[in-house]
């Protein structure tokens, strides 16, 4: 009995060591691991194709004479034909009063345009962002007042703009921004209408005709040649990207360009029925046009698998 007790004590004994054996070579159960972080795709480049509508706000400046010689004194038109008018300085045929003062009374219309665009843009971080505008517009200056529809000045304006851009990215896929930057726009293609415009001009100092009555004379003008200088402006922007996924979306823009430029107009102008001329005016127009610039358009977004460093910490 003794035997089989010592018997019975070494086999649970034993059972328990092998158990415990066992146990230690069972693997241990772990927490499972964290999920991954969600990293949003950084696209740093951006490209806009679009179209856009350029409306002039101003669109127009008075015509002035910028040239010795471009009017006519009362000695001349005695010279020319025989009669003496009670003017010396100013002109007798009404073109103006002299240099600096405003032609014919008249003033100019310039056209709007529609035209494509292109925009491409680096983005520093997700709200900040650099932009370069370009497109080609063509426009036509056009007369007001005595010279109403001769055609002025045909050209081509390139105005390509810098912006400095904060993008807001808590909406969404709605994305609105807002912009700041320079523009510089170039003239090229600058040629005259060379469309005659023919009127009669009035003249208060004709003391013979009554004074502030009609000249006697039909008087006509062509712009033979022309020239644009560039300019300098400062532009404001307002616009909303709705972006479909990370690369594509949809873009409505709203841009506000200062852009008031120099022009200068060479004319001929001649009377009827007696010619004093051809008399070669030089003419200035201040031009401003001061455009808003309406487009809307697609836009694609890309470069995140490019290994492009951000510029900014933030």
């Amino acid at each position: 009995m003794r035997d089989f007790v010592r018997g019975a004590v070494a086999a649970i004994g034993l059972g328990a060591a092998a158990v415990s054996a066992h146990a230690a070579d069972l693997p241990s159960i772990k927490a499972p691991p964290p999920p991954p972080p969600v990293i949003e795709p950084f696209h740093p480049f951006q490209v806009r194709l679009k179209v856009g509508g350029v409306i002039p706000t101003d669109g127009s400046a008075y015509i002035t004479d910028r040239g010795n010689g471009s009017y006519l004194s009362g000695a001349t038109i005695a010279a020319v034909t025989g009669y003496n008018y009670p003017v010396t300085a100013l002109n007798a045929l009404g073109y103006s009063a002299g240099p600096g003062t405003q032609f014919f009374g008249s003033s100019t219309n310039i056209s709007s345009a529609v035209i494509p665009m292109i925009d491409v843009a680096y983005f520093l971080t997700k709200n900040w962002a650099i932009e370069a505008i370009c497109c080609v517009t063509p426009h036509h200056v056009t007369g007001v007042g005595p010279i109403q529809g001769a055609s002025v000045i045909k050209t081509w304006v390139f105005p390509p703009s810098l912006m400095l851009q904060y993008h807001f990215t808590n909406f969404g896929a709605f994305q609105p921004y807002l912009g700041v930057g320079v523009n510089f726009t170039a003239f090229w293609g600058t040629r005259a209408g060379n469309q005659t415009a023919t009127f009669q001009a009035l003249n208060p100092n004709i003391a013979a005709f009554g004074g502030g009555a009609l000249n006697p004379f039909n008087a006509w003008a062509t712009a033979t040649s022309a020239s644009i200088t560039p300019s300098w402006g400062v532009v404001g922007q307002a616009g909303v990207d709705y972006m479909f996924n990370d690369h594509w979306g949809v873009n409505v823009d709203v841009k506000y360009i200062m852009m008031e430029p120099n022009a200068h107009v060479w004319a001929v102008a001649n009377t009827t029925p007696v010619n004093v001329g051809p008399v070669n005016v030089p003419l200035n127009l201040a031009v401003k046009i001061n455009p808003v610039v309406i487009s809307g358009g697609l836009t694609y977004r890309f470069g995140a698998d490019w290994g492009v460093p951000k510029i900014l910490p933030f």
